[in-house]
C-alpha cells in the first residue's frame, strides 16, 4: 500500500514557475514508477510526465516537454514536478500516481493516486 500526498500548487502568473511535490508513505516506494497527471475543468485526466523507479528514464507529454521536469528522491520518498514557463492552459488539478509497471502514460495502469493539488495560471 502506498499513500501519496501532493503539495506545492497555487496561483501563479503566466511565465512563472512552480514546483510540485508528492510525498509517499509506505514501503517499497523505490520499486514504483511515478507519474504526474492533470485534469482541467470539463476535461479528461491527461498524462503529464513519468519517471522510472531509479530516475534514469523520464517521459513527457508533448505539451509540457521542455518546460516541465520530473525528478525523484528515493531517500525522501518524494517525486517532484518542476514547472517553468507556465501557461494559462496548464491550469488544472495535478495528481501524482504510482505503478509497479515501467513508467508510461496510461492512467488505468497506475495503482495508487494522490488527492491532487490545484495549479492556477493567470493570463
Amino acid at each position: 500500500q502506498v499513500q501519496l500526498v501532493e503539495s506545492g500548487g497555487g496561483l501563479v502568473q503566466a511565465g512563472g514557475s512552480l514546483r510540485l511535490s508528492c510525498a509517499a508513505s509506505g514501503r517499497m516506494f523505490r520499486s514504483y514508477a511515478m507519474g504526474w497527471f492533470r485534469q482541467a475543468p470539463g476535461k479528461e485526466r491527461e498524462f503529464v510526465a513519468a519517471i522510472s523507479w531509479s530516475g534514469s528514464s523520464t517521459y513527457y507529454a508533448a505539451s509540457v516537454k521542455g518546460r516541465f521536469t520530473i525528478s525523484r528522491d528515493n531517500a525522501k520518498n518524494t517525486v517532484y514536478l518542476q514547472m517553468n514557463s507556465l501557461k494559462h492552459e496548464d491550469t488544472a488539478v495535478y495528481y501524482c500516481a504510482a505503478r509497479q509497471l515501467p513508467p508510461g502514460p496510461a492512467s488505468y495502469e497506475y495503482d495508487y493516486w494522490g488527492q491532487g493539488t490545484q495549479v492556477t495560471v493567470s493570463s
